[in-house]
């Protein structure tokens, strides 16, 4: 059984947080905080994410840079938004 999504969002944050501006974290450690069986929970990890970034908690990250496309699949990284 996956954990909340209020749970998600928080642990998102909370690493981020933890990690600082600048620094990011990859999604499937906050999957790995939260199950053993962490990599079924990745989907909903990035889902929790995209809504994290559209609200402006976080930024989601592709090769440095900050994407608004993040949907599309492909390695990302979370983070504090920039500033």
């Amino acid at each position: 059984m996956s954990p909340p999504r209020d749970r998600i969002a928080e642990e998102i944050l909370r690493q981020c947080h933890a990690r600082g501006r600048g620094k990011t974290i990859c999604p499937s450690e906050v999957a790995r905080a939260l199950a053993d069986e962490w990599r079924a929970l990745m989907p909903e990890v990035r889902d929790v994410a995209r809504g994290l970034a559209e609200e402006g908690r976080i930024a989601v990250y592709r090769k440095g840079e900050v994407v608004s496309d993040h949907d599309t699949g492909g390695v990302i990284r979370l983070g504090l938004p920039p500033g």
